[in-house]
């Protein structure tokens, strides 16, 4: 039995990882060095921290056109203050 296919089976058995785990580690890290590897996880890293970013920012965009939408201080309500 080859040495991949030996811990690939001794992970299945003992370490409580699925066939599909490692197929899917496979499909992502296969032909991939540590480096590599490592790289992508801190690319992921960045672009989940990027996106969270990118939701508040459109979370506070649309509270605050939200807040215009009302229109609290149109010309009419606010026409007896002005001083002229």
């Amino acid at each position: 039995m080859r040495l991949k296919a030996f811990l690939s089976s001794q992970m299945v058995a003992w370490g409580g990882v699925s066939e599909a785990t490692l197929y899917n580690w496979k499909a992502k890290y296969g032909g991939m060095d540590v480096s590599d590897a490592k790289r992508l996880k801190a690319l992921e890293d960045e672009n989940a921290k990027l996106k969270k970013l990118l939701a508040d920012q459109m979370l506070e965009a649309s509270a605050l056109r939200e807040l215009l939408s009302k229109n609290v201080w149109s010309a009419s309500s606010v026409q007896g203050y002005a001083t002229s």
